[in-house]
């Protein structure tokens, strides 16, 4: 398995030139993987790429670039994963170009935090990550190997989700800085589920405007929690013969009239992803110190924001000499929605490789069409999270894993079903058949002798159970868009 310059997009690692601003150039900035747009340095960046044009076939997606003689990995152990990794953000290099001070960043981030915590509980603090002895015995591992929990049930609004969208907070409060930039624009979301409770969540904290686009079925509790956050709701409906999901057609039509993609979405809101760089960095972290070489990642994708961020925040953590662990990545999803797989087997089948160059890349980020497009037909899971139509970041997650030597898993209903129950019965995690759908993957191969029993692995659950009943009891949405 071999280590890549830049995860998430086909462009190189020089960050690109502040060309007349006499601001030396920053240690992070930001280019598109599709068509290889870079965002001035010094400046506030777009959340998505400004050449992104409707059906041009591109993947439009703004990656991180980074400097890594400028850059060192954090060694702190703040609680906060917004502030021990602090120096990896884009948000903080910019802050410091203005003038700001440490102090001054630290004291943001604090501010926004104090302000989740009072709305939700509790605020932003690194997750539980560790072997969990009775998981690993069920599943016949052996002593010198064994499966790792990232627990993120315990998370701000009971998933990993407003990891992502405090990341995109920070870049537009630190945007709003310069002066320049619109005075608490509206924010926009289409979910009915995980990414939009915790949207309202870091909205509210932040007294911002929130519009959340969700599909007919959405859960009632998950809508009426909503409103009660102060969620503006709009309900969506599929319009027969028109492909894709209408929450996210909606969304664009929100994005184009000036509204702030506050997304799970890579190709809509490319610091997303920056968000969800501490859950990797924290894997770095927990691993190196507990000198675990760790074999396989299991991560399951709907969207794909989560394996992507995953890949790239243990890549960067290697490329920053944090630590050597590189696993193989299995991306697992639902027999009954897998765009992903589907691209994959496309993809590695047209390039007749397992390790494309990044010429093939930036080929199949120009013709996006030929791998990625609409689930055909709608379908249900226990796994609600997961069937997004569109793995919208589908390209990092594809280049991460076949970079690392893994391949996806695609699972059926019995074996979510049975990871859940396993999951919990072990574990003592509450958590949802969302949230355990990697460890369904997992299964499904040790099941047919893929993965031996000395092995060192790891699975993250996502997303806490809510109300009483199991995802399998409650009313399921059929598959639409982003959760």
């Amino acid at each position: 398995m071999s280590d890549v310059a830049s995860v998430r997009g086909v462009v190189g690692n020089a960050a690109p030139t502040a060309a007349g601003s006499g601001v030396p150039p920053l240690p992070i900035a930001y280019a598109c993987a599709g068509c290889g747009y870079r965002a001035p340095s010094g400046r506030p960046v777009p959340l998505r790429c400004p050449r992104a044009a409707a059906d041009d076939d591109i993947d439009h997606v703004l990656t991180r670039v980074l400097d890594p003689t400028r850059l060192t990995f954090p060694t702190g152990d703040e609680a906060n994963p917004f502030i021990r990794y602090r120096t990896l953000f884009h948000a903080y290099h910019l802050a410091r170009t203005i003038g700001w001070s440490d102090a001054d960043y630290v004291a943001l981030v604090e501010r926004l935090d104090a302000a989740v915590a009072a709305v939700d509980g509790a605020g932003f603090r690194a997750t539980p990550f560790a072997r969990d002895v009775a998981l690993s015995d069920r599943l016949g591992f052996a002593h010198d190997g064994g499966v790792w929990v990232k627990d993120e049930t315990g998370g701000v609004s009971g998933s990993h989700k407003a990891r992502h969208l405090m990341g995109t907070l920070l870049e537009l409060e630190v945007a709003a800085a310069f002066g320049d930039q619109p005075a608490a624009p509206r924010l926009a979301i289409a979910s009915c589920g995980n990414a939009a409770l915790a949207a309202a969540v870091v909205a509210a904290a932040a007294g911002r405007d929130l519009d959340v686009y969700i599909p007919t079925d959405a859960h009632p509790a998950v809508v009426a929690r909503l409103r009660a956050l102060g969620a503006n709701l709009t309900v969506c409906e599929r319009e027969p013969g028109i492909p894709g999901d209408p929450t996210v057609r909606r969304l664009h039509e929100a994005i184009d009239a000036g509204a702030v993609a506050f997304t799970c979405q890579g190709n809509d809101n490319g610091f997303a992803i920056e968000g969800g760089l501490t859950l990797g960095y924290e894997l770095a972290t927990d691993l190196a110190a507990a000198n675990v070489p760790l074999g396989r990642l299991f991560v399951q994708v709907g969207g794909g924001a989560l394996a992507s961020a995953c890949i790239e925040g243990l890549a960067e953590a290697r490329r920053l000499g944090a630590t050597d662990v590189d696993p193989r990545i299995h991306p697992v999803q639902s027999r009954a929605v897998a765009p992903l797989a589907r691209a994959h087997e496309r993809l590695v089948h047209r390039l007749d490789t397992d390790v494309p160059t990044d010429d093939d890349l930036t080929w199949a980020a120009q013709h996006r069409s030929a791998f990625m497009w609409p689930w055909e037909t709608e379908q249900h899971s226990v796994a609600t999270g997961i069937l997004d139509d569109e793995t919208y970041d589908w390209l990092a997650v594809v280049r991460g894993t076949l970079v690392s030597g893994g391949a996806p898993v695609v699972v059926d209903e019995d074996t979510l079903i049975e990871a859940n129950e396993i999951a919990r019965s072990t574990t003592g995690i509450d958590v949802d058949a969302t949230g355990s759908a990697g460890l369904a993957g997992l299964i499904e191969l040790r099941r047919h002798g893929r993965v031996d029993s000395d092995e060192t692995v790891a699975v993250i659950f996502t997303g806490v159970r809510r109300g009483s009943a199991t995802d399998a009891d409650s009313p399921q949405p059929p598959v639409g868009g982003p959760r």
